[in-house]
């Protein structure tokens, strides 16, 4: 019975692929970091060894036969030109490098629309428009080039699209891309995620193993995948990540924006996913402790009793959600001279910023909270967690996975027949 469906995830480091069945148990896993092919994270040839690798490791454990769908997620804004054979002539530019020419990014900011997510420094659309003064190539998203790899077919998705201008309402490359200089007719079709592109190609079915009736379905962002992974599926479903900064995300009914604090929304699911991302988090912890040093402060805490100090916990001054302002400072007074004490005060002082992050979102139009689940370092944290919810005052189930890869093999079995 062919009941397996297969996620492959192109991380900053490396290439994961997980292999579920029907049911959404895994059944299969393979890795493979982009070190072990060359020094050059930049490179699409790179990319692909990792991912091709990843995937035949995976493989290795069960009927590649048996896999009915498969699908590619990728970093959010890294962006690549190709030629018209699909070849990449040169290396892409990732989600974090700055567009070289000041003069694109002021250009965008005065044509794109207050909300877009394609304006800012760290604008795709910017890349975009950078590769295609120096060559009239067509711009594919790191999912899709490796998703075409697969079906043979240069199809993006709504996620991956978003930074580079797609307009999600009408479901479109706008007009206005063209005033920035970028040629509409150069840019991927684009579909939802989940949505099948078409089956593979021959070469790809004998390279891997598939049948040729595999079908290569439209994948999304990392980040979204992590979220799809969690298990969060309905609207006022959050998903809190503990990381080195707190990000928030929400799976709303309505499309949320609010570039004041950095609010876009994502569609997925049939439904819209806004987030937003506090500078408080992780950072600040590590700037007072040692890591090694929490678990031995957290064990002498009590989470069930309240926390009278008042903290706003920042590394640095500056917050841009649930507060926007470039120059607010850190809260961080007065300090006990127990430092389980104070630990107790940073957990609370970043678990009322989360709930706050939450409220924000409802106040913008969100549905209100109805459970959280939680990823990332802190959220192995289970004084922290109970802490959290008391402050949310919501169920907080465990994520079905934290790996990216798992919510892209559920998009996967999301778009087979």
């Amino acid at each position: 019975m062919r009941d397996l469906f297969l996620g492959l995830d192109i991380g900053t480091s490396g290439a994961r692929a997980i292999v579920i069945d029907a049911a959404g148990a895994v059944r299969a896993e393979g890795k493979s970091a982009m070190a072990d092919h060359g020094a050059n994270h930049r490179s699409p040839a790179i990319w692909w060894a990792a991912a091709s690798a990843a995937v035949k490791r995976a493989l290795a454990g069960v009927d590649a036969g048996a896999v009915r769908a498969l699908a590619v997620d990728g970093t959010s804004g890294t962006v690549l030109a190709v030629d018209g054979t699909g070849a990449p002539p040169g290396d892409a530019l990732m989600y974090n490098d700055i567009c070289p020419d000041p003069a694109i990014i002021a250009r965008i900011d005065a044509v794109a629309p207050p909300d877009s997510a394609a304006r800012g420094a760290s604008s795709a659309l910017a890349r975009v428009r950078w590769f295609s003064d120096r060559n009239p190539a067509d711009i594919r998203h790191q999912a899709d080039w490796v998703s075409t790899r697969f079906s043979g077919r240069a199809v993006s998705d709504e996620n991956n699209a978003l930074k580079t201008g797609y307009d999600l309402a009408a479901r479109a490359w706008p007009d206005w891309i063209e005033q920035v200089g970028v040629d509409r007719a150069r840019l991927p079709d684009v579909v939802a995620p989940g949505t099948a592109i078409g089956p593979v190609t021959h070469s790809a079915a004998r390279e891997f193993g598939f049948a040729d009736d595999a079908l290569v379905v439209a994948g999304t962002t990392d980040g979204c995948a992590s979220f799809v992974a969690t298990g969060a599926d309905r609207p006022g479903d959050g998903v809190t990540v503990l990381g080195t900064t707190l990000t928030i995300k929400l799976l709303s009914d309505k499309q949320i924006s609010a570039p004041e604090y950095g609010i876009y929304s994502h569609r997925i699911l049939g439904h819209w996913l806004a987030g937003g991302a506090s500078n408080t988090g992780g950072n600040v912890l590590l700037k007072f402790f040692q890591a090694k040093d929490l678990s031995d402060l957290s064990a002498r805490i009590d989470p069930e009793t309240d926390c009278d100090l008042d903290y706003y916990p920042l590394a640095r001054p500056g917050e841009r959600f649930p507060v926007a302002d470039p120059t607010l400072p850190a809260r961080l007074e007065p300090r006990p001279d127990d430092d389980a004490a104070f630990l107790k005060g940073l957990f609370d002082g970043i678990a009322r910023i989360e709930a706050l992050a939450y409220d924000r979102l409802h106040q913008l139009g969100a549905p209100p909270l109805a459970s959280v689940r939680s990823v990332g370092g802190g959220a192995g944290n289970p004084v922290w967690t109970r802490m959290r919810e008391r402050r949310l005052n919501v169920p907080m189930p465990g994520p079905a996975s934290t790996e990216a890869a798992y919510g892209t093999a559920l998009l996967a079995r999301r778009g087979a027949p």
